[in-house]
């Protein structure tokens, strides 16, 4: 299992909504193609992080099982595809959640800084679920 975090609080993201009002955010919720306020700019780059987050939880879910089926036919001191998975995404995680924090920086303290990291966070995000499919099918040649 994926050891992560979410980067943003959830209560950044409360307070986002709350800024737009909770009509202003359900509304922004249902339809991130219009998007008019830096709010709604923000609640929808979250939602698509957390859309990428889910889609590499899944592709780990898949790599980490074609690790284990490589580990099973190898002798002792040859095993340790799974491991050495669970140390490259814990240590792509802490970059991940630095890099983003760094580009937030751009625009440090400012409504825009939450749509930068979150956007920052799917853009990694979904370059590392692409790494982990052509990992689990390079493990098949």
């Amino acid at each position: 299992m994926i050891m992560h975090r979410n980067f943003l609080p959830a209560g950044v993201l409360l307070a986002v909504m709350m800024a737009g009002g909770s009509a202003l955010a359900q509304e922004s919720a249902n339809n991130c193609g219009d998007q008019n306020a830096q709010a709604d700019m923000n609640i929808c780059a979250q939602k698509d992080y957390e859309a990428a987050d889910k889609e590499l939880n899944e592709q780990y879910r898949q790599t980490k099982a074609r690790m284990v089926e490589w580990d099973k036919d190898l002798s002792e001191n040859l095993k340790g595809a799974e491991k050495a998975l669970l140390a490259a995404q814990r240590a792509w995680i802490a970059y991940r959640d630095a890099e983003c924090a760094a580009e937030g920086f751009q625009a440090r303290g400012g409504s825009l800084e939450p749509f930068l990291v979150s956007s920052c966070l799917a853009t990694l995000t979904r370059a590392r679920t692409k790494e982990l499919k052509d990992l689990a099918q390079g493990l098949g040649n």
